[in-house]
């Protein structure tokens, strides 16, 4: 059974900095394709970042330059977890994070994080 388990969400001041992590465990294979979204309230659910098992990352325009997705453990089959360090957090980054991985043809989704950052 694969799982999908983000932490590190927190309230912040706008200006400082919080690093999420998402674990993805069980008989995952080989992941390709893990990302991190975002769901503000009343907002449709958006990309933040996503990287590839060969490293290639994508970045949504509200955050290039202010976060950074990283990946370890990529040939591990059964457990690979992936980062979001984000700097200079402003209010409008408010939301619930959700980690994303795509494994054995379908989307798994965790059960999101809380990111709160007050002005």
């Amino acid at each position: 059974q694969v799982q999908v388990v983000e932490s590190g969400g927190g309230l912040v001041q706008a200006g400082e900095s919080l690093r999420l992590s998402c674990v993805a465990s069980g008989n995952i294979g080989s992941v390709n394709h893990m990302a991190w979204y975002r769901q503000a309230p009343g907002k449709q659910r958006e990309l933040v970042a996503s990287i590839l098992s060969n490293g290639g990352t994508n970045y949504g325009d509200s955050v290039k330059g202010r976060f950074l997705i990283s990946r370890d453990n990529v040939k591990n089959a059964f457990k690979n977890t992936v980062y979001l360090q984000m700097n200079n957090l402003k209010p409008e980054d408010t939301g619930v994070y959700y980690c994303k991985i795509y494994v054995y043809g379908r989307d798994k989704w965790g059960q999101g994080t809380q990111v709160t950052v007050s002005s």
